[in-house]
Formats: structure tokens, C-alpha cells, sequence
């Protein structure tokens, strides 16, 4: 059983005196920022020189640099740029700046596991991973409640490595929630593998699937639409409230009796094993250097890919119906 930390488990006087380096103002960036700020912290700002981040951060009242100026004075570097980008921005501006006795922290275990930064021995390296996108986590931490998440410890030189992560989890807001203690390895393994096959593409592909099929059938683009992607987020909330059970009687005995009696159709052991395939290919490294030589030539196939979902038969119906809806919640 994991262990689990929460607002009593973290000791938020522990980050005094400390400077903060947030480097990169995006999603993640703009939320932990504030939040840190909010709960007393000092919090200096890194992004592009002139870049709408950068705009942003200095709207927002920051502090904002370089990489290299925020590496030099921070006393915690939180890592929240791009993955692909992580090991060129530590190389240039980072690296010459890691002194004996500072804390690299990332959001994602991403370029430690997959040895693409390899911090010196003389600093700690943490993690801390709110499980929700940055708007939202700004949005709860208003609200004082706040999301799980995943906290890590890769390098302890200093022996205070995960009291201090902690302390960072509570000042965004998370150990309101309660953060589970992981490993870089778990952590990166387990949120690229549910990018794929769980909530990603797992659930994505899923819908397309089932669209093509009543199309295919005859029914009309809109109403398969509205059946299969506009319900999801009733689903996915009795979900997250209640549990799977818990969501499926709420529905329909009809709807029970058929989620219950044909899931295992649907997705059955040739699904599960093309999951195991990718999974061992995100554990060996194949699926990250494929994305890390994609970053290297401009992202040409990304660019494709993108193009390709906009273009799909259930999204040109998607975005008819959602101008019709102006009451959806956009974060």
C-alpha cells in the first residue's frame, strides 16, 4: 500500500528564507506559481525573453528572467517547461547554476528516468506532480481545496529532500488532496502509459471507434456525436464522485445491465495485450526516443497527427454542435 501524505504531513515553514524558481509560465508554471505566492513563498519566474509566458508573468506581478539568472539566485528549481525541451535549457542555463545544497524539482519524471538530465550528485531531486491540468489546479487552490498527486525523491543530499517536497506540495495546494509517494520510474511509466491507453488515446480512439461504427451504420454524424464524446463528462464526473460502481448505478438498469455484460467484449485480452506491447515500450525507452527525435527535426509528424483530428468526421460534427452549446465550461 502507497503512503500518503497530507496537509498535516507538511511542514509549509520549511520553505522560509527560500527562493523559489518556477521555470516556465505555462500551464503548470502560471498555477504552481500563484499558488506558491498565495501560500507565502518568494517565487521569481523564468520563460523566453518576449514570449506571451513572459507577458504573462510580468502581468502577474513576477519576478521574470532568464533561465540562467533564476537557476543562479533560486534556492528550488521547479522544471515546468516542455519535456522535449528540458535537456537544452538545463544544459545552457541550468546546469552551470546547481550549486551544493539546491533543490531540482520537476512535475514529470519524464528526462530523469529516461537519463536525458543527470543532475549532480551535491543537489536533491524531487518531484512533485499535481494529477490535473493547471487551470483547474489554480481554480481549486482559490477555492481552498485542492487536487491529489505524486510526490518523489531521486537524489537526497541533503537528507530533507522529501520534507521539503512535501512543504512544496502543500503551499500549491495538493497535500489538500493528498499526494502519494512514488518513484521517477512509476511516476513517468504510469502517466505516459494513461496518456496512451487510458484517458489519452485509450478512451479517444475508443470514441472515434464507435462514431465510425454507427456512421458507417447510417446514423447521423451529430447524434452519434452527442451519444458517445458529449456524454463522456457525465460519465467521467459519477465517475471520479462515486467510483465505477458507484457510476453504474446511477445509470439506467439498462444501461447497468449492458456496461456490465458487454465491456469485456469490447475491450478483451487483444486489447490488453496491444497495452502490454506499449507499455514495454514506454519502460525501455523506445516510445521516449521516438518523441525526443521527433522534437529534433521540428515535429513534422506531430504537426500531421494534429492536423488529422481536426479533420476527423467526429470532430467537424463536434464543433457544429458545441457552437450551439454556449453554457460549456471552457478552462
Amino acid at each position: 500500500m502507497a503512503k500518503m501524505f497530507y496537509d498535516r504531513d507538511a511542514d509549509l515553514s520549511l520553505l522560509d528564507g527560500r527562493t523559489i524558481g518556477v521555470i516556465g509560465y505555462g500551464s503548470q508554471g502560471h498555477a504552481q506559481a500563484q499558488n506558491l505566492r498565495d501560500s507565502g513563498c518568494k517565487v521569481i519566474v523564468a520563460d523566453a525573453p518576449g514570449s506571451t509566458a513572459w507577458k504573462a508573468a510580468e502581468k502577474a506581478g513576477f519576478d521574470v528572467s532568464d533561465a540562467a539568472d533564476v537557476a543562479k539566485k533560486a534556492d528550488i528549481i521547479v522544471f515546468l517547461a516542455p519535456d522535449d525541451l528540458q535537456p537544452q535549457i538545463y544544459r545552457q542555463s541550468i546546469a552551470p547554476q546547481l550549486t551544493a545544497g539546491k533543490t531540482l524539482q520537476f512535475a514529470h519524471g519524464f528526462n530523469i528516468y529516461y537519463h536525458q538530465i543527470v543532475p549532480p550528485p551535491s543537489i536533491d531531486v524531487t518531484l512533485v506532480a499535481p494529477k490535473i491540468h493547471g487551470v483547474l489546479l489554480r481554480k481549486l487552490y482559490t477555492e481552498n481545496q485542492g487536487p491529489p498527486g505524486s510526490v518523489a525523491v531521486h537524489q537526497d543530499s541533503s537528507g530533507k529532500a522529501m520534507p521539503m517536497a512535501l512543504a512544496y506540495a502543500k503551499a500549491i495546494g495538493c497535500t489538500r488532496g493528498g499526494v502519494v509517494e512514488t518513484t521517477f520510474k512509476e511516476e513517468t511509466v504510469t502517466d505516459i502509459f494513461n496518456e496512451q491507453c487510458g484517458i489519452g488515446g485509450g478512451v479517444v480512439g475508443l470514441l472515434k471507434a464507435g462514431w465510425e461504427v454507427l456512421v458507417e451504420a447510417g446514423y447521423s454524424d451529430e447524434t452519434a456525436y452527442l451519444e458517445l464524446f458529449h456524454e463522456l463528462k457525465g460519465v467521467a464526473d459519477l465517475i471520479n464522485s462515486y467510483g465505477i460502481p458507484g457510476m453504474i448505478r446511477r445509470c439506467s438498469q439498462t444501461a447497468q445491465y449492458g456496461i456490465m455484460s458487454r465491456q469485456h467484449r469490447v475491450i478483451d485480452e487483444s486489447v490488453k495485450e496491444n497495452m502490454r506491447r506499449l507499455l514495454r515500450e514506454i519502460e525501455d525507452g523506445t516510445f521516449a526516443h521516438q518523441w525526443l527525435l521527433e522534437g529534433s527535426i521540428g515535429h513534422p509528424n506531430y504537426l500531421t497527427l494534429l492536423s488529422m483530428e481536426d479533420e476527423h468526421g467526429s470532430e467537424v460534427a463536434g464543433r457544429k454542435l458545441r457552437e450551439l452549446m454556449p453554457w460549456l465550461s471552457k478552462p
